[in-house]
This record gives C-alpha cells, sequence and structure tokens, in this order.
C-alpha cells in the first residue's frame, strides 16, 4: 500500500435537486429552416463533381476487368447524385 486508505464517497440521492440543472423550457429546439438556395445550389455542385469523379473511376474499373471496384464506385455515384438531389430539392 501506498498510502492512507480514502473513505468510499457518499452514495448520491437520484431524487436530491441539482443547482447545475437548465430551467424548465431552456432547452427548446428551435424549428428547422431550409438553407438559403445560394447554398443549396453550391453543395449539389460539390456533389455533381464527385458523380463525375466516381463515374469516371468506375468506368475506368470496368474497363480494366476490376469488376468489384467498378461496381463500389458506381454505387458511390449512385449515393452522390441521390444526396446531392436531396440537398438541392428539400433545403
Amino acid at each position: 500500500m501506498t498510502g492512507p486508505r480514502r473513505p468510499d464517497p457518499a452514495p448520491t440521492d437520484p431524487t436530491a435537486q441539482v443547482r447545475d440543472r437548465a430551467p424548465e423550457g431552456a432547452l427548446e429546439i428551435a424549428p428547422l429552416e431550409p438553407r438559403p438556395w445560394i447554398e443549396r445550389i453550391g453543395l449539389a455542385f460539390i456533389a455533381a463533381i464527385l458523380v463525375v469523379v466516381f463515374g469516371v473511376i468506375a468506368a475506368a474499373s470496368f474497363a480494366s476487368g476490376e469488376l468489384f471496384l467498378a461496381l463500389m464506385a458506381g454505387l458511390g455515384a449512385l449515393m452522390t447524385a441521390w444526396a446531392g438531389g436531396r440537398t438541392l430539392l428539400r433545403g
């Protein structure tokens, strides 16, 4: 033993009042506002660039016989196109 043993901490009472708890109604969640159009268009443009990149990778992989990589890149292109479209339409 390297030192004196400390007493066990007092058990906490779960029904006791907590002083640092936020007052009622302080944690209200504000309604989500749609993104501005310029931001939606910019995000969709970035998604379109990534779709092209994934598409080129898929085509090159398919041409070289790497079917699994072609499939994965094609799925990446489809998912990115879906996310970009949803960002543009939903906001």
